[in-house]
């Protein structure tokens, strides 16, 4: 049984075939991810994809598809990851962009060059993602609802 559940939050940004992946470091190695990271609390799914995506590549993210719900289990870090990926438009930066620690460059890439760097994948998530892109999947940004917390007070049972 894993020890926690990270919830996690990735934008797949497409462009004339190529997808945005950003390299970094991370468990000591150096993996290919879309732009990605952790909900934040009291964030929403969609406020913490667009922070993530300036904060790793610089660029404007506008998230405009729920791609799929991903979970993956970590063998080796024995953490399960949920991550929601979102399909959208992007606006470049346009100056260099100051990202975020870790983060090595930004890379417009093919599925087939992903496939030659398939073992430097972050995870099997991150193809995943693109073929489920590829092949058309896209949901509805209504069809998530953010409920702002209440105090325990004003819960009301139906």
């Amino acid at each position: 049984m894993p020890r926690t559940i990270d919830v996690t939050v990735a934008a797949l940004i497409e462009h004339h075939e190529r997808f945005l992946l950003v390299e970094e470091r991370a468990g000591g190695q150096i993996v290919y991810n879309q732009p990605a990271g952790h909900l934040e609390p009291d964030e929403s799914l969609l406020d913490a994809v667009v922070r993530e995506t300036r904060e790793e590549t610089g660029y404007r993210f506008e998230p405009r598809y729920l791609l799929g719900v991903y979970l993956w289990r970590s063998e080796a870090s024995d953490t399960t990851f949920l991550r929601v990926a979102f399909a959208g438009a992007f606006v470049p930066p346009a100056s260099p962009a100051r990202l975020d620690d870790g983060i090595i460059a930004v890379h417009w890439m093919s599925r087939n060059q992903l496939l030659g760097l398939r073992t430097q994948l972050r995870s099997p998530m991150v193809l995943r993602c693109i073929d489920d892109y590829l092949a058309g999947i896209r949901f509805p940004l209504d069809c998530l609802t953010h409920l702002d917390l209440a105090p325990a007070e004003d819960v009301r049972l139906a």
